[in-house]
């Protein structure tokens, strides 16, 4: 099976200079734990978890000044991603040796990285129950 037959398909994205608090506001709105960051053409920047921001609040210096804070301070820039044709085995694979929980989904668009779903442990696990 394929990584697009499990995938929740479309990002829930913000922008490299959306503030902190307004990333935290649509996370808390939306109930999920990461936003993609895209840059200003649509590609993908990076992503921002419920982790990122609770660091911030631990960091002296960074709560300090979290309100002049954006997406582009404290995203993950190097982001795990996968083809939506790469088989659920190697979205399991990738998470697995990266300790992470889920995987931008993305597609080749004029050599850009461009998102176009998410794929999470909870996706697999998900798939796992129908027992198919």
């Amino acid at each position: 099976m394929k990584v697009k037959e499990i995938m929740t398909h479309g990002v829930i994205s913000c922008g490299l200079y959306t503030p902190i608090q307004q990333v935290a506001r649509i996370m808390a709105e939306k109930g999920i734990s990461a936003l993609v960051v895209l840059d200003e053409e649509g590609a993908l920047a990076g992503v921002v978890s419920q982790t990122d921001l609770v660091n911030i609040r631990v960091h002296e210096d960074y709560w300090e000044h979290w309100q002049g804070l954006s997406a582009k301070h404290i995203m993950t820039k190097d982001v795990v991603t996968i083809s939506p044709e790469a088989s659920i085995e190697e979205a399991a694979r990738l998470m697995k040796t990266h300790g992470i929980h889920r995987l931008v989904v993305i597609q080749e668009q004029q050599g850009k990285e461009i998102p176009i779903g998410i794929v999470s442990m909870t996706d697999i696990v998900r798939e796992m129950a129908k027992g198919e």
